[in-house]
């Protein structure tokens, strides 16, 4: 039965810098990065060495400890360099490209016939498997597990995120045979939740084989933490699988061509960004095809994916496996003078959520925010801002205490399965304490996973 959820809780970040619904012409990428930081906790084990010629979904490296699960390469050409840091740590592939996109052959696979344990046979095999992401823990999910359900969110509520009715606007037939492989996947149920505040393109609301569910209200609306929590919530030894709305297409597309094409858009934002649109680009692209020539001076940051949880990168950097924006804002590295700019200024030009400042007054204004945290880490003290943007019955004060302490008991109790990094972004943003909350979340997962698991 479908469900309804609006909530009261949370904070939607207003920034100037919202990509125009306008799509670029495609160009082939010069190369390509999969790194395994992408797929947190996996050990890659090589299948290729540097100077391999390679196909587009040709596998590149499979988990160490777990070999079911690959790794394809995005596009076709040739292995530049395995990159490798302290102890021989593998950091990234590269792989140039050859400019004309061949296909590894993987053959296609008929819904109507196949069972369960085939489809996940197909999807382990062609290096479509590290598209799911298991809750709890949040990694790679681990294909031995049986999920209780699945979550597709239509949406993304994250500052300046794409708009996904515009993404996958069209692409029906793919997004469709995607959702339906998945529904073979589990004996439960797949959940895709809509937004709840404006009309869905047809992709989503005429979606079938799955229940379809709707949820209102800020920021973090759109992550599927929010939504598992009152949809379907997680109970230790409970397993729920995460997909992401355009890499459900990209599973469909190549279930109807057989061919492992990771194509899909990303769109530029930001305030320091120019030509700021969509961007029909490739998993793991370079970033100059996208970025040279579109930001403006040199003081600046380049985030592969949205302000809150994206990566810091370069021009020369490469799209993270799961990120579908590019955002560049200025650098938060410059003085401020405390009478214009800083602690004693009016503030006419800064967003806080606790009405610091006379911004409160003008809840649709859009700001221009750089990366300066305006203050160091101190005592973690009781604010009450944390409960104020965190939509879930969790206490996230005490269960970041936990976390901090390694009190695994405590983290048990306060519903530490049900959480992931992102869900806390906002907290670590209106934390007056400027704790790296999510690094303390990510440690904590780590910790219950090795003790509890």
């Amino acid at each position: 039965m479908s469900k309804t959820v609006k909530l009261k809780k949370g904070l939607d970040i207003k920034l100037v810098g919202e990509a125009e619904k306008v799509t670029a012409e495609f160009v082939q990428p010069k190369s390509v990065s999969i790194k395994p930081s992408d797929f947190h906790g996996m050990t890659p084990k090589m299948l290729v060495k540097a100077g391999d010629s390679v196909k587009a979904g040709d596998i590149l490296f499979q988990n160490k400890y777990q070999e079911s699960i690959k790794f394809a390469s995005p596009i076709s050409g040739t292995v530049r360099e395995i990159v490798r840091g302290e102890k021989r740590r593998i950091l990234e592939v590269i792989v140039d490209s050859d400019g004309q996109q061949n296909y590894a052959s993987s053959g296609k696979i008929d819904l109507n016939t196949a069972n369960g344990d085939e489809i996940k046979n197909y999807l382990l095999n062609s290096g479509l498997w590290p598209f799911i992401i298991q809750r709890p823990i949040d990694i790679v999910a681990d294909p031995k597990q049986s999920p209780k359900s699945i979550f597709v969110s239509a949406f993304d509520s994250s500052p300046l995120a794409p708009d996904f009715d515009y993404v996958l606007h069209g692409e029906n037939e793919n997004f469709q045979t995607g959702l339906t492989a998945l529904s073979k996947l589990t004996d439960g149920k797949v959940h895709l939740t809509l937004n709840g505040e404006s009309p869905s393109d047809t992709v989503f609301s005429e979606a079938k084989d799955v229940q379809i569910n709707k949820i209102s209200g800020k920021h973090p609306a759109g992550n599927v933490g929010t939504q598992i929590h009152h949809i379907d919530p997680i109970n230790k030894g409970e397993y729920v699988w995460v997909v992401n709305a355009q890499d459900v297409m990209i599973i469909g597309r190549m279930m109807r061509t057989g061919h492992y094409d990771t194509t899909k858009l990303v769109n530029l934002t930001g305030s320091s960004a120019k030509n700021r649109k969509y961007y029909r680009t490739i998993i793991g692209a370079e970033l100059s095809n996208i970025i040279d020539g579109n930001f403006e001076g040199d003081n600046v940051r380049i985030i592969s994916g949205n302000p809150l949880t994206g990566n810091h990168t370069n021009a020369t950097g490469h799209l993270g496996f799961y990120h579908n924006q590019v955002t560049i804002i200025p650098e938060g590295n410059e003085y401020k003078f405390f009478l214009t700019k800083g602690w004693l200024a009016p503030g006419f030009d800064k967003f806080s959520n606790s009405r610091l400042f006379p911004t409160f007054l003008m809840p649709n204004k859009k700001f221009v925010l750089d990366t300066n945290t305006n203050g160091e880490e101190r005592g973690f003290v009781v604010t009450g801002e944390l409960e104020r943007v965190f939509p879930f019955d969790i206490l996230p004060m005490q269960l970041v205490k936990a976390a901090i302490t390694d009190d695994i008991d405590g983290m048990e109790n306060l519903g530490i399965y049900e959480v992931a990094p992102e869900d806390f972004a906002l907290c670590e943003y209106v934390c007056t304490s400027k704790i790296n909350i999510q690094d303390k979340i990510r440690q904590a997962l780590d910790l219950i996973q090795e003790e509890c698991m």
